[in-house]
């Protein structure tokens, strides 16, 4: 018999509606409990998504019995803050991407994830796209030859406002980390050793 897993949901944005839409599909996860910085806010989404649980703050999400996984799914400047307080609340972490800021923040949350033998990933849905995983087996079984170069571009549409948080480099905001990402992701796929310049 399959376990359902329970989620919860740290934040309310619009990254945060899709993954509550999609999570519906998975016949073994329930969606039971939001958080937001707010009541209102908690409370309008959970409307939206028939969440019964619904906190007005991350902590009291991070503290809820009754939840099992938490998808954190706030602005790139507050994930490793947000991941930290789950952990601590012994709640396993699907982490929005990028992953934090720097490498020291991602050392500490690995770390910390390891100490309390708790679940903690990257949410990275282009890895698994079947494009991507088809183009892994064949470099790994050498069928385009070996790989000394990758070269890609990943490109959005639409104008970001200069006010929104993907252009406000104060939370983590910018081209790098925000679409970036997903092409130094796709690189890394290919090479055991990081890049070098």
């Amino acid at each position: 018999m399959v376990k359902t897993i329970r989620w919860g949901i740290l934040s309310t944005g619009d990254i945060a509606g899709a993954f509550a839409r999609d999570l519906k599909l998975l016949p073994d996860a329930e969606l039971v409990a939001v958080g937001s910085r707010t009541q209102q806010r908690a409370e309008a989404f959970g409307q939206d998504h028939g969440i019964p649980h619904r906190h007005g703050s991350y902590e009291a999400l991070a503290q809820d019995p009754d939840v099992d996984v938490i998808y954190v799914a706030t602005p790139h400047s507050f994930h490793a803050e947000n991941t930290i307080l789950c952990l601590n609340s012994g709640k396993a972490v699907l982490c929005e991407k990028a992953f934090a800021l720097n490498s020291s923040q991602a050392k500490e949350m690995i770390d910390l994830a390891r100490e309390k033998k708790l679940f903690l990933m990257e949410a990275m849905v282009t890895r698994h796209f079947p494009v991507i995983k088809q183009v892994r087996q064949w470099v790994e079984e050498g069928r385009i030859g070996e790989v000394r170069m990758v070269q890609a571009t990943r490109c959005a549409d639409g104008v970001y406002p200069p006010e929104g948080r993907h252009m406000n480099l104060n939370l983590g905001g910018g081209s790098l980390l925000d679409v970036g990402i997903y092409v130094l992701s796709f690189c890394s796929m290919f090479f055991e050793e990081p890049p070098v310049r």
